[in-house]
């Protein structure tokens, strides 16, 4: 009997799952929009000019086959003891919060809290953190987490400038002891600004050095503990700035820098339960003075209050700085790691202050035994400390290094000293085994003998130990059993809309299926318990997944190299910018700096060329939204001597396949300018057209977009850049695990080299389990969910901008601003009463102020499009009432909306009836979604700023 064996092979069913419509919606679908087939609405859509062939990927591989892969590739990682520390260590992320946030849907498929109504749960967690950060480091204000520790300090640094206004010095002092990733970090954003970075002793050498800030690493990098109060006092007498980078560990036991006099205190919460990963996502702190509250950068939660009167959570201030400000922005940050802000505070809620103290003198103790015994074996080590030892070694630093390696003891090399870190994670074992490598032919002291010698808080000075009060909230007292805690997570997780709700119609932000086998990897020992700077011998694993996604982006992009540092898409951008930069300059360039930028861009892009140097001349649009040609030409004509680059997002912004991109790409090149295409929109790409291919030399892609990183409430993302040949040379490298090929002294982006690696095996698995012809179906099928949703909704809201053959890309604006002048019905409004419906709202008045723009994506089944489609249809029959009478324009569903429960079982005096509020179609009491909270009022928490916790009393009506 002859076995036909590809009728048995597995490798579609992961595709089939991926992607939403079956063949029978899908064929639907198509009659819908008047088109015979995928193939036929392709070739009506997309500029054939720039259509590709097959991309040279392997076949779809199923999903048993993908994760056996993984596992063998995982396999090439040591797993060895970790003691290097310089901002990275173990650390144990309690179980209840592993399996309940971190490798829960509910948590990490919501998108960033734009629409609050449906995002308390998560605002409330993320204001935890807040206040968590505010307790430890003295300080009267935080944000809402950053992407990590040097790049929060290069953030720092900005705002000390803008701030110091008195102050006229263009130089940053930084102190000798900060961590190296987090100098070179400062020192690539310093060069783009314009400013100096002098390094050197803040003790002995501030009062010498005028300069507008100074930053000082507590503890230092090697270990040491000292006051900051001097450093402080002299930095004000000079009217400059002092920026802390603290660990937030020590934080439990040492005198907070705010209460030294600091003004601004970074760091990261890593090693509050979020694992190493390889260098990352993990949340950076950022906290301040409230004197500068309207400085600082990246995202602010506050209290405001609803409709009600109730308090109610909301994003404060910088909550879209980059739309409203564009090239005058202050930051390109339009993201953070809320996730692992989350996972962090709930960390510390989960311990509470004496669990976390506990962990922290354990720590300490361990420490001060461990250089207890070596001072007995006759070495020297720094007297003050928290959690690191510095050894005086000499010229045995290598021998003695290499023999803790073997021994799969990893610890910091220098040129004559060695350190030492330990975490929660060391043992009394891990002190005997590192004593032994130092001993020689000496026998090793006691551990039992020493700690019963030693003092309490060793290496910690008596005036620099925390006396103040820390975490006195209720919510880090209240929920002390796995019980409680487990409730609170979940009672959290239910206020809010995630993917595994409903649909998430987010234009430009691609909410699509985040499969759970990609997910299960990143929680694998093999890729979570690898320090940044482990030596390559033990990170074969890693770097082999790494070489492999970068062929597969180079496949789906047609670009010739790939950086994978950048650690969100406005790092990418920033990043791909100064490549450009980089390139001109070697080719004696000096003088372009003129970034070409059409008006419909994201509001990151003109805020990343300011943010790389560059100055931003505006391109003008076209009636149908795409970039007038006309007008780019004129501009790059004009500054053909200082044109650096231009920015174009493709398809753009407006939803449209642009016929002239090519065009736009050659005028470019023409007058001396590189093309960046921001990759935000490479979900109606892949598989069909590559710009590498089609005329740009660089790209960011949003790998928590297309490539299926979640976005995680707000946060990771991964912004990897693709470049041609010749901007290979000038991707970023790393002081300290710095890549082969590439110039020591290129620019550092981000605190880690590959960025937040322990995500990558996410989009690896994806592709893998795609395939080319996968990726091409979806994004397929991606065209053709919105091209439907364009269809049925055209009748009842007129869509804004269409390309050939009146097609969409992957996403389309509807148009409200006719309804708002006819009846005072806004987008806002009809945001609102999506939740009503149980949706989040697509992308509310941007590009275009008074409209929405809607992404259906690939993984949306045809029901579930239609029940979207419904809804909005429903709603425009509500706003037809209100045209004609039936309903008074200022008391409606669409204006009193979201509707609470607290609300139907209430006082009801409206001219609509409760059902009609709570339960406007049939298929809601399957499934009801209750917001929390009613409408909230933005304008009263802007001017009534609170980013700290309220009592808690104010949160016992949930």
């Amino acid at each position: 009997m002859t076995h036909n064996l590809s009728k048995l092979s597995q490798s579609d069913d992961f595709l089939n799952r991926h992607i939403g419509p079956d063949a029978s919606q899908t064929a639907a679908m198509l009659h819908t929009i008047g088109a015979n087939s995928l193939d036929d609405l392709i070739q009506q859509t997309v500029p054939a000019s720039i259509l590709r062939g097959e991309m040279p990927l392997s076949a779809p591989q199923s999903e048993t086959t993908t994760l056996n892969r993984l596992r063998k590739i995982a396999a090439k990682n040591q797993i060895a003891r970790s003691f290097i520390g310089a901002g990275y260590h173990g650390t144990i992320t309690p179980p209840v919060i592993l399996r309940n946030v971190l490798e829960n849907p509910g948590w990490y498929t919501a998108y960033t809290p734009y629409q609050p109504e449906i995002a308390q749960g998560r605002l409330e967690a993320l204001l935890n953190f807040q206040q968590m950060i505010i307790d430890l480091t003295g300080l009267e204000l935080a944000n809402a987490s950053l992407l990590d520790e040097a790049t929060a300090a290069a953030e720092a640094m900005a705002m000390c400038k803008r701030s110091a206004r008195k102050n006229k010095s263009n130089t940053f002092f930084v102190d000798h002891n900060c961590h190296p990733q987090t100098i070179a970090v400062l020192k690539t954003r310093a060069l783009s600004l314009g400013l100096e970075i002098t390094v050197g002793n803040a003790e002995t050498e501030l009062a010498d050095t005028p300069c507008f800030g100074v930053l000082i690493q507590y503890p230092a990098t090697q270990g040491h503990v000292s006051s900051l109060a001097e450093v402080a006092s002299q930095a004000k007498s000079q009217e400059a700035m002092t920026v802390v980078a603290a660990d937030i560990m020590s934080l439990l036991l040492l005198t907070p820098p705010g209460e030294q006099g600091a003004d601004i205190v970074v760091g990261s919460a890593q090693r509050f339960g979020v694992p190493m990963g390889f260098g990352g996502p993990h949340a950076a702190f950022f906290a301040t003075r409230d004197s500068y509250k309207r400085s600082i950068p990246g995202r602010i939660i506050g209290v405001s209050i609803d409709s009600r009167g109730n308090k109610a959570l909301r994003m404060a201030m910088q909550t879209r700085e980059q739309h409203i400000r564009r090239e005058k922005a202050t930051s390109n940050i339009c993201t953070s790691q809320a996730l692992l802000a989350i996972m962090a505070v709930f960390y510390a809620i989960y311990h509470g202050p004496d669990g976390l103290k506990t962990i922290a003198q354990r720590i300490n103790r361990i420490a001060g035994i461990f250089a207890a015994g070596l001072n007995q074996l006759g070495y020297n080590t720094n007297t003050t400390f928290f959690d690191t030892i510095c050894i005086a070694t000499d010229s045995a630093s290598t021998e003695l290094a290499d023999k803790a390696e073997a021994a799969l003891l990893n610890v910091r090399r220098g040129d004559k000293q060695l350190s030492v870190s330990f975490d929660e994670t060391s043992t009394a074992e891990d002190i005997e085994q590192l004593w032994q490598i130092f001993a020689g032919d000496q026998a090793i002291p006691s551990v039992d003998q020493i700690d019963k010698e030693l003092q309490n808080l060793p290496g910690i000075p008596t005036e620099l130990q925390r006396n103040s009060s820390v975490l006195t909230h209720p919510v880090f007292h209240q929920y002390r059993s796995e019980t409680e805690m487990l409730r609170y997570m979940n009672r959290l997780e239910r206020k809010d809309i995630a993917l595994n709700h409903s649909m998430i119609a987010l234009g430009s932000c691609t909410m699509k299926l985040n499969a759970t086998t990609e997910m299960i990897p990143i929680t694998w020992p093999e890729f979570s318990n690898i320090h940044p700077f482990a030596p390559r011998s033990q990170t074969t694993g890693y770097l082999e997944l790494i070489d492999e996604l970068e062929q597969q982006l180079m496949a789906c992009t047609g670009y010739d190299k790939f950086s994978m540092q950048p650690n969100a898409g406005s790092q990418g951008e920033y990043a791909g910018l100064l490549a450009i930069k980089r390139y001109h300059e070697s080719r004696g360039d000096t003088a372009r700096d003129i970034c070409l930028i059409p008006s419909s861009a994201h509001g990151t892009n003109p805020a990343s060329a300011a943010m790389a140097g560059m100055r931003v001349v505006i391109v003008s649009c076209d009636a149908l939204g795409n970039v007038n040609i006309d007008d780019l030409k004129e501009k790059a004509e004009r500054h053909a001597d200082q044109l650096a680059a231009l920015m174009v997002t493709y398809p753009s912004t407006h939803g449209v396949f642009e016929e002239g991109i090519r065009d736009i790409c050659d005028i470019t090149h023409q007058f001396g300018g590189q093309v960046y295409v921001d990759g935000a929109n490479m979900n109606a790409l892949v598989g069909l057209a590559a710009p590498g291919e089609f005329g740009a030399d660089v790209s960011h892609l949003n790998l928590h977009k297309t490539f299926c990183i979640p976005h995680g409430g707000g946060g990771p993302g991964m912004g990897p850049i693709g470049v041609k040949a010749h901007l290979a040379s000038f991707l970023p490298n790393h002081p300290v695990y710095p890549i082969e090929g590439l110039d020591q002294n290129n620019d550092t982006i981000a605190a880690a080299t590959f960025g937040s690696a322990g995500i990558l095996p996410i989009s690896w698995a994806y592709i893998s389990l795609m395939g080319a012809a996968g990726l091409k179906q979806a994004t397929q099928v991606a065209i053709l969910s919105a091209n439907y949703v364009a269809t049925r909704l055209n009748e009842h809201y007129p869509v804004l901008y269409t390309g050939r053959n009146g097609r969409v890309a992957h996403e389309c604006i509807i148009d409200l601003r006719p309804l708002k002048e006819s009846t005072g019905i806004s987008e806002e409004d009809i945001a609102k009463r999506l939740m009503d419906y149980g949706f989040h709202a697509p992308t509310m008045s941007f590009p275009v102020p008074g409209t929405l723009m809607i992404e259906p994506t690939e993984s949306e089944s045809k029901v579930e499009l239609d029940r979207f489609c419904e809804a909005m249809i429903h709603i425009r029959r509500e706003i037809g009432r209100i045209e004609s009478g039936q309903l008074p324009a200022d008391n409606n569903p669409l204006v009193n909306a979201p509707h609470t429960l607290a609300d139907i079982v209430g006082e009801w005096n409206r001219p609509y009836s409760r059902e009609e509020a709570g339960f406007p179609v049939t298929n809601l009491s399957e499934n009801k979604y209750w917001p929390t909270v009613n409408r909230i009022d933005n304008v009263f928490g802007d001017r009534n700023l609170i980013c700290s916790c309220p009592p808690i009393e104010s949160y016992l009506q949930d």
